[in-house]
């Protein structure tokens, strides 16, 4: 491995010592409707999210709260012993991936079909700590 190649990777390391991770995999919501969630708590402090999360009406919003309570955990695992500070922690990234795709068809009049698409999707959380300075 080239020098600037070992260096990228080390940097890349020692950010990820400080993101906590977490993803939700085949998701039977659309991405579409999982997107309106995923922006209402993307940039937000973890307990405003939570919140956000507990008492929205939204479906998809209860796969969401699942999946930030899971990037708590991940981060409670990563600093055993300490307690977990809602101030310093923020919600840094959330994407939502289109999933795997059922397909059927619904029969229609005249001896034609339409095509309905069951559609899925998988998400990715990433909890980050602010720093003291900020």
């Amino acid at each position: 491995m080239g020098a600037r190649k070992h260096l990228r990777a080390e940097e890349t390391k020692t950010a990820r010592k400080t993101q906590y991770m977490a993803s939700l995999r085949n998701v039977p919501t659309s991405p579409r409707k999982m997107r309106l969630v995923a922006d209402m708590i993307r940039g937000k402090n973890v307990e405003i999210a939570l919140y956000a999360l507990q008492y929205s009406p939204k479906e998809a919003s209860r796969g969401m709260y699942k999946l930030l309570r899971s990037a708590i955990a991940n981060w409670e695992s990563k600093n055993e012993g300490e307690r977990v500070d809602y101030n310093t922690l923020y919600v840094k990234e959330v994407f939502v991936d289109g999933g795997a795709m059922l397909k059927r068809v619904l029969p229609a009049p005249q001896g034609r079909a339409h095509r309905i698409r069951k559609r899925s999707n998988h998400v990715t959380m990433i909890l980050d700590g602010k720093k003291a300075a900020e």
